[in-house]
């Protein structure tokens, strides 16, 4: 794509990070987000609505919870706000009844049969992505039915369009507005940064005035860090099972209970268990379905977190204005990596969720710790060269196994990218830009079969029982 294409579609770091609920941003997200667009699109009430999911969001769709998404998506509600304790009531009661209780057109009654108008196209892809979604609906006194297709693109993202061919999604206003910084690739941020003295966090931050007040941007992304942070709490408190059928247990508040007891005697490598812990504290909240911020996917949603929670607890100086810088610096990376290839595991394996992730959040923290530009953009390339290949391919279809391990791994490596970069003064072999064209290029070649489709890889070769 252009240079001068990919300019001219900005992106926010609050649409890198966004809250929603788990396990998956493309699988559970966006078509939760779908499902609630095309009813909003409608005129009026249906009189019968159908969703039919093909690609990754039909293979794995049961895994992923894309199910309980639809459904809960064509009643009205928004994984940004839903209460996640009271989302398996409210799909209890649609298939109980039959119906839909239609929060868009206040409180209205359409009837549902799941087995029939919920249609699970295995083995079929769409041309325009593997994430496809066609909704149609049948309206009183209109002939023809409403037809909308909608693809889920990484990111809890949505892209609509027709069978074929995606058209952008308007996410928020503002989306065709010019920015003062306007970039698409790690040299222009480079060049940006020498030209106005400028860091790549600042940089950010004054393109976010597209959108809103510099005020309104770090109160944004305050709330991001406070809902990761209570997302980690809320996972160091839970025991028990993970749903799925997988009888994944839940690790992380027998491993923190640990970790304190050992306290100083734990040995030279306690920080990177904390590290792990953080993270898997996150991924185990996702997997069973609670509130996580997307950072830049759910599948990947520990990384961040976990170096976040690294720099405020193990660096001494720690302040807010360094988590910020953290964030907008990742979200800079992450805009990279969304306009130049992809953050969605359909399309590029989980070198484009765990190892975006881990990109992001070696170069947030090499930025916290008063790395230059071009220390980031070190730390951002090693992050994602030791992730290339990485494969998406889930048991049982569920973002369990390896993902909650994974985002432990994903963490530590940042962590380690960021020193590494601390180490040089920026000057190296492989641009980012390079990196991420190499991570485009092999999630082209990558078989489909290890793209979250659950045909290959561990998700064969282990029985999930």
């Amino acid at each position: 794509m252009p240079d001068e294409e990919l300019s001219a579609s900005p992106i926010s770091a609050l649409e890198i990070f966004s809250v929603g609920i788990g396990p998956s941003s493309s699988h559970t997200v966006g078509p939760m987000r779908a499902a609630r667009q095309f009813m909003e699109a409608l005129p009026q009430a249906p009189q019968r609505v159908r969703c039919e999911l093909y690609g990754s969001l039909a293979l794995t769709g049961l895994g992923h919870a894309t199910d309980v998404a639809v459904l809960l998506g064509l009643s009205g509600h928004s994984p940004a706000t839903i209460d996640p304790d009271a989302m398996a009531g409210m799909v209890a009661d649609i298939r109980q009844q039959g119906r839909l209780l239609s929060r868009t057109f206040d409180g209205t009654a359409i009837p549902f049969q799941e087995r029939a108008d919920l249609v699970f196209r295995l083995g079929e892809f769409l041309p325009a992505h593997s994430n496809g979604m066609r909704f149609t609906a049948w309206l009183e006194g209109v002939a023809e039915p409403v037809e909308h297709y909608f693809y889920s693109v990484g990111g809890g993202a949505i892209m609509s369009g027709d069978a074929v061919s995606l058209t952008p999604q308007v996410t928020m206003a503002g989306h065709n507005a010019r920015l003062p910084f306007p970039f698409c690739s790690g040299e222009e941020l480079l060049v940006l940064g020498d030209r106005e003295g400028l860091s790549i966090a600042t940089l950010m931050l004054r393109n976010e005035g597209v959108w809103r007040t510099e005020g309104e941007t770090l109160a944004g992304l305050d709330r991001i860090i406070d809902v990761m942070d209570a997302c980690v709490q809320r996972g160091l408190r839970q025991e028990g099972l993970l749903p799925g059928g997988l009888r994944v247990r839940r690790r992380a508040r027998a491993i923190q209970l640990r970790l304190r007891q050992q306290g100083a005697n734990a040995g030279p490598a306690q920080v990177f268990e904390w590290v792990s812990l953080f993270a898997l504290a996150v991924n185990e909240e996702n997997a069973a379905g609670g509130r996580v911020v997307t950072a830049p996917t759910n599948g990947a949603a520990g990384v961040i977190p976990a170096t976040l929670l690294y720099y405020r607890k193990f660096v001494p100086g720690a302040d807010r204005e360094g988590e910020r810088t953290l964030l907008l610096t990742a979200a800079a990376i992450g805009c990279l990596y969304k306009k130049r290839a992809s953050i969605s595991a359909a399309e590029m394996g989980c070198q484009g969720e765990v190892g975006v992730a881990c990109s992001m959040a070696a170069a947030g923290l090499a930025a916290a710790l008063g790395g230059t530009n071009q220390q980031v953009e070190n730390a951002a390339e090693i992050g994602m060269e030791h992730n290339l290949g990485l494969t998406c391919d889930p048991i049982g279809g569920l973002v369990q196994i390896p993902c909650i391990e994974r985002n432990t791994m994903g963490a530590v490596k940042a962590i380690n990218a960021a020193y590494l970069a601390l180490q040089g003064d920026g000057r190296h072999i492989v641009s980012l830009d390079a990196v991420i064209e190499t991570m485009r290029q092999t999630g082209i070649d990558m078989a489909s079969k290890y793209k979250e489709t659950s045909l290959g890889g561990l998700a064969v070769n282990v029985v999930a029982c």
